[in-house]
């Protein structure tokens, strides 16, 4: 099916250009989302007679794209779920979700405009675009943490395995002290019987003088 394209659409073509896309494509994704129209005469005609207006509209939202892109590029927002100790998620982080915590983080984001690379199934910091214009696109970091304590942990550069190995070393620090601390207590409990035998040697050493 040939249609016109009345927006910029990645991998097809620029505003005005006639491409040629399956029905399936154009029937449930370019025509009823306003991207294009069928390319028929009458459609070709209308276009013409109105591309000044559609660019001039499409420049003034691309405008307003980039000043929200230049705001939210490199921006980091916090996605808290619950996952295992080896960081794996029960469950994943949705574009929803992605969209949810942009949006709480005080930029209005339709998850529609969230495009991840791939699921987000890990605990760590996950790189996602956002298309906020056919022809403006930013990245923001996606934090999925466990805490807010473990979200400003792995902010700070730190992964989910160094975290663990701190963990880790130092529940071992706390058993170390504890059998220190238990070694000390039943070195002063023997210090203690040694000295109380003590006095009786010396008192059985008296006796045998006298004699």
């Amino acid at each position: 099916m040939d249609v016109i394209l009345l927006e910029r659409v990645a991998k097809l073509g620029q505003m005005g250009d006639v491409v040629s896309v399956k029905q399936g494509y154009a029937r449930n994704f370019l025509l009823p989302q306003g991207k294009a129209l069928r390319a028929t005469a009458s459609n070709v005609t209308h276009f013409e007679s109105q591309k000044a207006q559609l660019e001039a509209v499409n420049l003034e939202a691309k405008g307003e794209a980039e000043a929200v892109a230049a705001k939210m590029d490199g921006q980091q927002f916090i996605v808290i779920r619950s996952a295992s100790d080896a960081g794996a998620l029960y469950g994943s982080v949705s574009n929803r979700d992605a969209a949810e915590a942009s949006t709480e983080g005080g930029f209005t984001v339709d998850k529609k405009q969230i495009v991840l690379d791939r699921p987000i199934k890990d605990l760590g910091l996950h790189l996602v675009s956002v298309v906020l214009h056919p022809e403006v696109v930013c990245k923001i970091e996606i934090n999925v943490a466990r805490s807010p304590e473990e979200a400003e942990l792995q902010a700070s550069g730190k992964s989910i395995q160094e975290l663990a190995a701190a963990a880790e070393a130092e529940a071992e620090f706390e058993i170390a002290e504890l059998f220190d601390d238990m070694g000390a207590a039943a070195a002063e409990e023997f210090g203690d019987d040694d000295e109380a035998a003590a006095p009786e040697a010396s008192d059985e050493a008296e006796g045998d003088d006298e004699a």
